[in-house]
């Protein structure tokens, strides 16, 4: 459970990095802008002035989504790691496992 936390952990935190690294590179090139004035375009009419996806996809959203999904993946990961290393276990006894001999070259 304790090596299924840390590595779920570790995964969540490589998660932010990459999602914040992403936007960041996005929002450099103008894909934000130019898709954001599209679907305004296309989504506005006479009574609406459109979408506005630029605000919907900011970094404060965009970081709190993906901190969520990286929440929910740390419980659910460490939860079937957990549940995987009981049933290898329980298996094992059944079966008698796998066994390995080292030995040291003379």
């Amino acid at each position: 459970m304790k090596v299924g936390f840390l590595l779920s952990l570790a995964l969540g935190v490589v998660l932010m990095v990459a999602v914040t690294v992403l936007w960041l590179v996005l929002d450099g090139l103008g894909v934000f802008a130019s898709v954001g004035d599209t679907v305004k375009e296309a989504t506005q009419s006479e009574n609406n002035s459109g979408f506005d996806l630029q605000h919907s996809l900011s970094l404060k959203n965009t970081l709190f989504f993906s901190g969520i999904v990286a929440i929910v993946d740390v419980i659910l990961v460490t939860a079937l790691a957990t549940l995987g290393a009981f049933l290898y276990n329980l298996t094992a006894s059944f079966t008698g496992g796998i066994e390995v001999t080292l030995a040291e070259e003379d």
